[in-house]
Formats: C-alpha cells, sequence, structure tokens
C-alpha cells in the first residue's frame, strides 16, 4: 500500500510542474511603461525692454512764498484763492500812507540838495577863476572846492533816499514773481504785517510742467550700470516715463526724466529721480502720491521662460526642467534679472531654442525620458495651446 501511495504522490507532482512549466510558457511578455507626455516652450531670442516701476510724488516746478517786503497793516486782498495768476499781478495791497509821506520827504531832500549843489558848484567856479587872479587865497579856493565835492555827495545821498522811499512806496504793492496757481491765503484784511517774516501770506505755485520727485535704491542703480558695462546685449534706455496715478489710472501725457540726484539718501537708501510731466489741466497737484515707469535697458537678445516654467529649491534658488535632444530631462539653475508681466528675464541657465517643461513638470525627475510636446505661450493671458492648432488657425 505504501508504496502505491508514492507511486501516486510522484505522478501528482510532475503533473503539477508540467503545468507550471506550461503556464510560464503561455505567460504574455510585461510591456515597457508609455513616456510621459509634458508640454514644453522653446526658448527664442528676443528684443526685451527693461523697466522699473519707481514710487513718487508730484512736486510744483516753481514755487514762491509770498512774503511782505514792508510793514504795515493790508488794505486789500485782491487775488481769489486757487486762482490761476501771473507773474507781476498785484496780490495784496498795504496801507501806504507812511511811505507816500516819505517819499515827498525824500523829493524835497533832493531838491534842497540839488540846490545847494548848484550854489557850490557856483562858488568852486569863482573862487577857481578868482585864485588865477591871485585875488583870493589858496585856502580858500580848496575850502569852496571841498564844499562843492560835499555837495556833490550829498546830491547822491539825497538821490538815493529818494530810490529807497520809491521802492518802499512800491513794495505795499504786493505782487507775483511767477505764473502759478495762487493758495489760501494766511491772513485777512486788516491784519499787520512785517518786512520778511516768517509766515507766508500765500504760496504761489508753477504746476505747468509739473516735476515728479521717483525714488529708486542705489542697490538698483549698481545693478543696471553693471549690466550696461559688462553685457554687449544691453543698450541704454530712453528719458521717457511714464506714469500711473492713485486710482490706477495711466496719466494721459508722458514726462521725461531730466536728472537724478548725485548723493544717496542716508535714511532710506535711495537716490531721487526727477522727471518734468506736461500738465496743461492741472490734474497733477503737488503732494500727490504716483507711480512712474522708466526704460531702463534693452536687451537685444532676452531670453524670457513663462513664470510657470520656473521653480525654486529648498534654498530659493531658481531651476527649470530642460528637455535635451535624447528626450531626456535635465534640471538647469537659473539666474534671474527680474519679472517681464507674467515671464522671467533669464540671464544664465538656459540656451536659445532650448526646450523648457511648462506642462507636466511634476511627473518627472532629472534623468527621465519623456515625449516633448511643444507648446505656445500667450504673454497677455498667461494660457497655453499646441502648436499644431495654433499653426492651423493660423493657416
Amino acid at each position: 500500500m505504501l508504496t502505491k501511495s508514492k507511486y501516486a504522490s510522484g505522478f501528482l507532482l510532475l503533473a503539477l510542474l508540467a503545468g507550471c512549466q506550461e503556464e510560464v510558457k503561455t505567460a504574455p511578455v510585461a510591456q515597457a511603461a508609455p513616456k510621459v507626455e509634458v508640454g514644453v516652450v522653446v526658448i527664442e531670442p528676443q528684443r526685451v525692454e527693461l523697466k522699473a516701476e519707481l514710487p513718487g510724488r508730484t512736486t510744483a516746478s516753481l514755487t514762491a512764498e509770498i512774503r511782505p517786503q514792508v510793514g504795515g497793516l493790508v488794505k486789500q486782498r485782491l487775488f481769489d484763492e486757487g486762482q490761476q495768476v501771473s507773474a507781476g499781478d498785484v496780490l495784496y495791497l498795504i496801507d501806504d500812507s507812511t511811505y507816500v509821506s516819505s517819499y515827498k520827504q525824500a523829493q524835497a531832500d533832493l531838491e534842497s540838495a540839488n540846490a545847494t549843489l548848484v550854489s557850490a558848484k557856483q562858488t568852486d567856479e569863482r573862487y577857481a577863476q578868482l585864485r588865477k587872479q591871485n585875488n583870493v587865497s589858496q585856502s580858500d579856493s580848496d575850502d569852496a572846492h571841498v564844499a562843492y565835492l560835499e555837495a556833490v555827495a550829498s546830491q547822491k545821498k539825497a538821490e538815493a533816499a529818494l530810490e529807497s522811499a520809491k521802492i518802499n512806496l512800491e513794495h505795499t504793492k504786493i505782487t507775483s514773481p511767477i505764473d502759478g496757481r495762487i493758495g489760501i491765503s494766511e491772513v485777512t484784511v486788516g491784519a499787520l504785517v512785517t518786512a520778511s517774516q516768517t509766515t507766508a501770506l500765500t504760496t504761489v505755485r508753477s504746476l505747468d510742467p509739473i516735476y515728479v520727485d521717483l525714488s529708486q535704491s542705489s542697490l538698483d542703480q549698481l545693478k543696471q550700470r553693471s549690466l550696461l558695462h559688462t553685457e554687449s546685449q544691453f543698450e541704454i534706455g530712453s528719458d521717457k516715463v511714464s506714469l500711473t496715478l492713485e486710482d490706477g489710472t495711466t496719466y494721459m501725457y508722458d514726462g521725461e526724466l531730466k536728472a537724478r540726484e548725485v548723493s544717496v539718501d542716508e535714511s532710506t537708501g535711495s537716490v531721487t529721480l526727477r522727471a518734468e510731466f506736461p500738465n496743461p489741466d492741472n490734474l497733477l497737484l503737488p503732494g500727490m502720491f504716483v507711480r512712474g515707469e522708466i526704460h531702463e535697458a534693452t536687451d537685444s537678445n532676452g531670453l524670457l521662460i513663462p513664470q510657470k516654467g520656473v521653480s525654486r529649491d529648498v534654498k530659493g534658488k531658481p531651476y527649470a526642467y530642460v528637455v535635451n535632444s535624447s528626450n531626456v530631462v535635465e534640471k538647469h539653475m537659473l539666474e534671474i534679472n527680474r519679472a517681464i508681466g507674467n515671464q522671467w528675464l533669464v540671464t544664465s541657465g538656459v540656451s536659445a531654442n532650448d526646450k523648457v517643461i511648462v506642462q507636466g513638470s511634476t511627473k518627472v525627475r532629472t534623468g527621465s525620458e519623456v515625449n516633448p510636446v511643444e507648446v505656445i505661450f500667450d504673454s497677455a493671458t498667461g494660457s497655453f495651446s499646441d502648436k499644431t492648432d495654433a499653426t492651423a488657425s493660423a493657416n
């Protein structure tokens, strides 16, 4: 019985082994996993304008604080607050009664000095003639000549006094030294004012043209100069400046960069750039907060990467995945100059015609073999579309 049982077990084992071998022979061969499809943008050099948006404030191109040059009571105010005034317009009248009296007194003193001068001159001439005839002493002739010289000096002194009195009388009419808009009056009729007082009566500001003082960090200026001096592809920008107002609207007129401050503000580390803007409608008023956009430079061979194609490592350094000629993914570390809209301007890390992954980058890693599909990036909307679709729609 045992022998039969052994034979039965042996046959059963052989049958199982044969079945396993048949299964191995008939099992299908496992297929290779499909390549991951990724969207890539081909980097092409292009001309890129480098612009900087800077905060700033408006300031009047001319400012005149109106102060009295003589003392007295304000007799009349001859302007409406906030109106446009011209140079030479009378703004205030000061009571001139004492100044008229002083002017008349100076006139009388001058007439007296003129009469004295005439008399002294005649005496000097007569004594000089008599001296030639030896009819007067040299001492008397000299005294007559000295009296004449003193009369000349007195006459000039009287003329100066009259001129001073005339100027003081004219200063009772306080005029505007510039064209511009006049502010609120700080004094009323009947107020007592003094010569060269510290408090201004009012202020006149010239608003057309108007200045905009923009602030740029000294570090940004150093970076800009470094680019222009070390990179031949960068060209210096223009002096054109555009302006954005506080409500977000764009100012209708472009300005021109006029000057750069020659020192750095120690408290802010910034440099002031002054631009001049036309302001015919007086829309811009002194003290308004604005933002100015200046054209710093132009990159003739700029490389732009959509921001969706750039990532950052744990240290915050930017990188991009690039598909090489063998369709293998490479990780390229980047150096970024600035953002241009929804793209990054890259100064190193990629080259022209590189294929940068902008779609599906989370599915790949360095060394992965992928199936790249070229897409077109619309910088206006920030969207991507297949190149084949774009070509078809164009045709």
